[in-house]
């Protein structure tokens, strides 16, 4: 019986199925650069918003919402790029190809579910008081 070889896990762990190295040196995460870049990003996006709903320096409270929902999706992106490193180089490009299934699937389930709620208003029989009830 023989016995398994053991090589440095922190080697292993990272190598790809041939034995090479994969193209990052073996690091899924980011630098410090990248970390402190995305924190600043996060900051801004999240001052912006609270500034001009705060101050009030938009008038208009659509215009002011649609800043918000604006910047609020560039701050996922921040976080999904900087802090969660999903890009089209990381794992090759499956996570990148997971996010967009997931965002496709969760867009066609909220869509559907408000067009249905709409059509179901929209399309519902009058309640009344009861008095124009026939036959009772």
């Amino acid at each position: 019986m023989s016995t398994p070889h053991h090589t440095d896990h922190a080697q292993t762990a990272h190598a790809h199925h041939d034995g090479t190295p994969p193209a990052d040196g073996g690091h899924g995460h980011g630098s410090r650069r990248g970390y402190v870049v995305g924190f600043l990003l996060s900051a801004v996006l999240t001052a912006i918003p609270f500034g001009l709903v705060m101050t009030g320096a938009i008038a208009s409270a659509p215009a002011t919402a649609a800043i918000v929902v604006a910047l609020a999706f560039v701050q996922i992106v921040v976080h999904t790029f900087f802090f969660l490193h999903v890009n089209p180089k990381a794992e090759g490009g499956w996570t990148l190809m997971a996010l967009i299934f997931t965002i496709v699937i969760v867009t066609i389930v909220i869509s559907g579910s408000l067009w249905i709620m709409y059509h179901l208003n929209g399309n519902m029989m009058p309640m009344g008081d009861g008095s124009d009830m026939v036959g009772m």
